[in-house]
């Protein structure tokens, strides 16, 4: 109690600085995972890409990021552990938004696509086991966590899959694909639209004061999915498309069609990922300022203080744009050969899986939902298709994470509680 009494206002910034440098590894590297799919596909350049994210990770981090958070705050240890001890959880929150920032940033120097999930996990869970012991740890939630890693890979890949399945025998097995192209894009436009539109509103509205019913919120989202679906039909008829270009059955016409689209999941990619993986930075900050605010009261929940989600979109907007283009170009042409048609495949179906993760609450890794959608499109055109080597590469890092994580957060829990004591 000694050390938030006396350096309460120094542990909320100190804490609010880790917390940026977490968003900011989370934007090098997660959202670089989330937009590395447009890019590989050319369908966006890497300014756009950081344009799109700039407006619909800050806006999916702001209007939906709190219920994930709680997770995070209150869900992988047991706070009453902590409770004749305060001060040990301030300062093991701390360590673990350091470790788990230098951790993603060290990552994304070198282009590794790691799970931010499993870092600051991994780094929460060390510091735990070594101030407390793994009494302090929610072993029963941290395996739904881990049961998770395994899940969402493998929903977000049968999405994937059956997703460009539907998209090879509606449009591209056909006798006229572009024409079919003109009629089935607009329905893939209706079915992005109403996923994004469903969780902004069920759950980001509320925290703008507009709250609606279930069935109120699915008939706004319908209405919204059809006038998009609309629109994007009548602006696909009015582009100009060469024949000359479907030579040889390139389907050059039908990927630009489906490059329209990409941008679509582009931003539903950027909200969905926003929503959840804000969380991952924070939650272990909410928890540092409402247990210094309390005055070291441990309680089961608390508000999210007002600056703090703000905080974490615009870190996560600055670490894309500064440190993304590594991370981008792996997952984006490294794991297997991606086109518009391909690339919007799995861009939905990571959209989808993360959205209803962070439904319910679930920090899932956008990482290994995004790589696992990938998989899924590149299986579909046969195993042959798929990068082994580097998807070889990409499993040794998640496994590398989250002990990384933990060691690097117990070595500065020991710096830290030396430096306050």
């Amino acid at each position: 109690m000694d050390i938030i009494a006396n350096y309460g206002t120094t542990l909320v910034i100190v804490a609010a600085l880790f917390g940026f440098l977490m968003a900011w590894g989370i934007g090098a590297n997660d959202v670089a995972n989330a937009m590395g799919t447009s890019v590989g596909t050319k369908s966006l350049t890497i300014r756009q890409a950081i344009i799109i994210a700039m407006i619909f990770e800050f806006a999916g981090a702001y209007l939906a990021g709190g219920e994930v958070t709680a997770t995070i705050r209150n869900g992988i240890i047991d706070t009453n552990a902590f409770t004749d001890s305060p001060d040990i959880l301030v300062l093991g929150m701390i360590s673990s938004l350091l470790a788990a920032g230098l951790w993603l940033i060290l990552a994304s120097y070198f282009g590794w696509p790691v799970s931010t999930t499993h870092s600051i996990i991994g780094a929460i869970v060390g510091f735990a086991v070594v101030s407390v012991g793994p009494e302090a740890v929610q072993w029963s939630k941290f395996g739904g966590i881990v049961g998770s890693w395994i899940v969402t890979p493998a929903l977000s890949g049968v999405i994937a899959y059956f997703m460009f399945i539907s998209v090879q025998k509606l449009i591209f097995n056909t006798d006229d694909p572009l024409g079919n192209a003109k009629r089935y894009v607009p329905f893939y436009m209706f079915l992005t639209s109403l996923v994004i539109c469903l969780v902004t509103i069920k759950k980001g509205l509320s925290h703008v004061g507009l709250h609606l019913s279930n069935s109120e919120g699915i008939l706004l989202s319908v209405g919204i999915s059809i006038a998009l679906a609309i629109a994007g039909w009548f602006y696909i008829r009015g582009q100009n498309y060469n024949p000359v270009d479907d030579n040889k059955m390139h389907f050059a016409n039908v990927e630009k069609v489906f490059g329209i689209l990409m941008v679509i999941t582009a931003c539903a990619m950027a909200f969905a990922h926003g929503s959840n993986d804000v969380a991952n930075a924070i939650g272990p900050l909410s928890a540092v300022v409402s247990t210094v605010e309390s005055a070291g009261q441990i309680t089961g929940s608390s508000s999210i203080a007002w600056w703090i989600l703000p905080l974490g979109g615009i870190g996560i907007v600055i670490g894309l744009a500064t440190m993304g283009e590594k991370v981008m170009a792996t997952v984006g042409t490294g794991i297997t050969h991606l086109t518009p048609s391909r690339g919007f495949a799995a861009q939905l179906a990571t959209a989808a899986t993360v959205v209803i993760a962070s439904g319910t609450g679930l920090p899932i890794s956008t990482t290994q939902t995004l790589v696992g959608a990938v998989m899924g499109v590149g299986l579909a055109r046969g195993i042959a298709a798929l990068n082994l080597g580097v998807l070889r590469n990409i499993v040794v890092s998640w496994v590398i994470t989250l002990p990384a994580g933990a060691i690097l957060a117990i070595i500065i829990f020991y710096v830290l509680e030396a430096c306050f004591s």
